[in-house]
């Protein structure tokens, strides 16, 4: 495990500084290169073209790196923790949990502030996140992994049609579907500086918590009989997750597939272990987030395309194609 996933991480990192570089010097509007290091080393207030830079692309660039980081290892961490490898956050109801609560924001806090907005996607998330906890205990052995899913999508089903009564009661259909459409461009250095201590402690409070998603997904017995608190362990992990995916949505919406699709691909190359997936995920994870929202900003440019769009269009195909392995595996 060592080997590959030093040269994981090391091949990663290479990758997620040359798609940072990439979000930087390239978007909707083409700006010289030295425009670009003048704006992000000593830029002039005087000059739009270097306000750009160091306003809206700068904190894009490193949002996009957090974002993508925050749902992959939510992702991860729900994988192991449900045994289920169909689970993130967006499968499990959070996202829709977070939707809920800010269409409730949007319409009953006028002049809300971006305080407000993190606070409401934390309590929606955390309110999803208890409906499922309620419909399926995690404390019983055996917990049938299809169930988990399976109360996910009825939470998230339910959640997501209360936000859009709520929308269409109080008519903030446009500012809600604009916000769940998914996407960083919002993303400002007053709302990095926000939420950023708080993604990064629950990054790293992932990385301690690895060993323990190791040996839940191998089921409650076997973590047991290892020394593991099992109840305990798992409500710690789900604190985790919540923090990691309500942060991530109230910086750019809830934007699904990132938390299934990344650490799929990340086990290819560093193997079952979450010791090792879970820092793996967070390399993989701000990789796709940097080329997706690249590849917003330039495929329609000047318009951008919903960043949300772009993962759907690649994570349906990869959600049928992980479904029917499993299916696969399971007739085998």
């Amino acid at each position: 495990m060592g080997k590959r996933l030093t040269v994981f991480m090391v091949a990663g990192a290479v990758a997620v500084l040359a798609a940072a570089l990439v979000s930087l010097f390239f978007g909707s509007t083409d700006i010289r290169p030295d425009v670009v290091l003048q704006g992000l080393l000593s830029p002039n207030m005087a000059d739009q073209q270097q306000v750009a830079i160091a306003e809206l692309r700068a904190p894009r660039t490193l949002g996009c790196v957090l974002v993508g980081a925050a749902f992959a290892v939510a992702g991860a961490v729900m994988q192991g923790v449900t045994r289920n490898p169909l689970a993130d956050s967006g499968l499990l109801g959070i996202n829709a949990g977070a939707a809920f609560a800010l269409s409730l924001c949007l319409a009953l806090v006028p002049g809300r502030s971006f305080a407000a907005v993190v606070v409401c996607s934390f309590l929606g998330a955390t309110f999803a996140m208890l409906l499922v906890y309620g419909a399926v205990s995690f404390r019983r052995h055996n917990v049938d992994p299809v169930l988990v899913v399976l109360a996910g999508c009825a939470v998230g089903l339910f959640l997501t049609a209360l936000a859009q009564g709520v929308a269409i009661y109080f008519n903030i259909g446009y500012s809600l579907t604009f916000w769940t459409a998914g996407g960083v461009a919002g993303i400002r250095q007053d709302t990095l500086l926000m939420t950023a201590p708080f993604m990064v402690a629950a990054l790293l409070a992932a990385l301690v918590l690895s060993r323990r998603v190791t040996l839940l997904s191998l089921g409650d017995d076997a973590a047991t009989g290892l020394g593991v608190k099992v109840g305990r362990s798992r409500r710690l992990c789900l604190l985790v997750v919540l923090v990691l995916a309500g942060a991530a949505v109230a910086l750019a919406g809830p934007i699904a597939f990132v938390g299934l699709m990344v650490p799929h691909v990340v086990r290819r190359f560093v193997g079952f272990d979450y010791r090792a997936v879970i820092p793996a995920s967070m390399v993989g994870g701000a990789f796709f987030m940097l080329v997706a929202d690249v590849l917003s900003r330039t495929v329609n440019a000047p318009s951008e395309t919903p960043i949300g769009l772009i993962f759907a269009i690649i994570g349906v195909p990869f959600f049928i194609w992980c479904a029917r392995k499993q299916e696969g595996g399971e007739d085998e």
